[in-house]
């Protein structure tokens, strides 16, 4: 664990998104389970690499640590738990690249939910790339043409949103320690899991499959993430992050020859584009910031 704190921030916050990229690969290899049944066991591996991390962290104040993040740690946890369980139904029923273009408007939903809920102006430069991103993503779901793909695209929509909820609890309560939460929205989508499969024993390869998506997958992606953005400006975390988006598909299209389609593209090029027109925004910010 010292080693970890050790490396520099942007690095961890890379092979957070490196890690995280591989969900779609995973979700995709799995032979026989079901919807339910993967969420169920990568819920189960991830809350127990959370549980691990926190007893090494906290030792003997481990049971503390849940009780100081409170009311707000545990809404919290209860909402990433939504997006937990829309990621997997998103990786099951659509493609890889759709799902992750999909979760890289958190940034903008960030700036959406900061006007209502903070009272945070929005300029020029965020209100085009809101309307840009909504056009990729028009392109993407509007041409999704089965009812699976469909739903699939809307249910990726909980993860950006959720996490931008997320991040709103944590800017209100800047003192509370969010990892708690992650165990508790790992424990809550796994009950999920639990109440809607009809069984949960799966295939040793697909239990196997789980543990990676749970443990290195989920878990170390956070992990890294959650250590690294101590010292990380927000801006810097953002834009490393895309790596994910544009990672994820890439894995997809080598391993399981999953070929996005030619709107999903268009649009996700779009949103990525739409995305990066924000960071533009909030460098520029800050720097004037800084200067100041």
């Amino acid at each position: 664990m010292k080693i970890i704190r050790k490396l520099p921030g942007p690095l961890l916050i890379f092979l957070g998104a490196l890690s995280l990229s591989f969900g779609g690969l995973i979700v995709k290899s799995f032979e026989g389970a079901t919807l339910w049944q993967i969420l169920f066991w990568r819920s189960l591996f991830f809350s127990l690499t959370v549980l691990a991390f926190l007893i090494i962290s906290y030792k003997r104040e481990t049971f503390k640590s849940f009780y100081k993040s409170g009311l707000p740690g545990f809404i919290g946890g209860i909402i990433l738990s939504f997006g937990f369980c829309g990621y997997v139904f998103a990786m099951y029923n659509t493609t890889v690249a759709n799902t992750n273009f999909i979760i890289s408007l958190q940034i903008l939903f960030l700036s959406i939910f900061g006007y209502f809920f903070l009272k945070e102006k929005i300029n020029l430069t965020t209100l085009i790339s809101i309307i840009l991103a909504m056009t990729g993503v028009l392109l993407m779901v509007g041409n999704s043409l089965t009812p699976g793909e469909f739903s699939g695209n809307l249910a990726a929509f909980t993860m950006p949103i959720t996490f931008a909820v997320l991040i709103m609890i944590v800017r209100k309560f800047p003192t509370v320690d969010m990892v708690p939460a992650q165990f508790v929205a790992g424990i809550s989508s796994c009950l999920i899991g639990f109440l809607l499969s009809s069984s949960i024993m799966i295939s040793p390869n697909d239990i196997f499959l789980g543990f990676l998506a749970g443990f290195f997958q989920v878990g170390f992606g956070f992990i890294f993430i959650t250590i690294g953005a101590r010292t990380t400006p927000s801006a810097m975390v953002g834009i490393i992050m895309l790596s994910e988006s544009v990672l994820g598909p890439i894995w997809a299209f080598l391993f399981v020859s999953e070929r996005p389609s030619m709107f999903g593209l268009i649009g996700g090029s779009i949103i990525l584009f739409a995305v990066l027109l924000q960071f533009y925004s909030l460098l520029n910010k800050a720097k004037k910031t800084v200067s100041n």
